[in-house]
């Protein structure tokens, strides 16, 4: 159970600084709390409840300011990131997506090219032909014209802007994401790509 949410009353909101390892790049920034709870100290310590300005929530140990001992994120999508963390570094830490599949670093099999099966048909079977399940999500969402659902958003390519399934910003794609994006996820139109000579 969540601790109640509390501003604090006579000390202003503490920044707070800390990395994200991303594949084998690394997000650092200040993070601005819009809401945290605990006892009031001028760097945020011991076990709080930090909300991020993304709705992304943070439930857990801290010291000087950082992720530090176990936490949890909560992201807004459902999923969540249980990590044991060292100085806002991550240590080791485990992913689980919204619907309950866990990402496995090694021997990762889910929509590997032999089995395409989306968690939801691997846990409640597959539909009869003609109205297979496309995402994981049925049915998918809508997506808007010239853009790319990503997983955790929309894509625009002409922008290399990702915004949530609310429309709100989330980040800019670099070079690696955007090409991945294009390559790899539904887009928002149909094209005609004809006929082969040769089945």
């Amino acid at each position: 159970m969540e601790p109640q949410l509390e501003e604090p009353k006579d000390h202003p909101s503490e920044p707070c600084c800390a990395c994200l390892p991303y594949g084998n790049k690394a997000y650092c920034g200040v993070l601005m709390p819009t809401r945290r709870t605990g006892p009031f100290k001028p760097k945020m310590e011991g076990k709080a409840l930090y909300i991020l300005p993304t709705e992304t929530k943070y439930q857990g140990e801290m010291t000087d300011g950082m992720f530090h001992g176990k936490g949890t994120l909560h992201f807004p999508n459902g999923s969540q990131y249980d990590a044991t963390w060292e100085k806002g570094k991550i240590i080791q830490g485990k992913y689980t997506f919204a619907d309950g599949l866990m990402y496995k670093e090694d021997k990762w099999l889910y929509c590997d090219g032999y089995d395409r099966r989306f968690y939801t048909e691997i846990c409640e079977g597959l539909k009869p032909a003609g109205i297979s399940q496309v995402t994981n999500i049925d049915p998918p969402r809508k997506i808007p014209e010239g853009c790319y659902d990503c997983g955790d958003g929309f894509y625009d390519p002409k922008t290399r802007v990702i915004r949530d399934y609310r429309k709100r910003f989330l980040r800019n794609a670099d070079d690696d994401e955007h090409e991945w994006i294009i390559h790899t996820c539904r887009k928002g139109w149909d094209e005609f790509i004809g006929q082969k000579a040769k089945l």
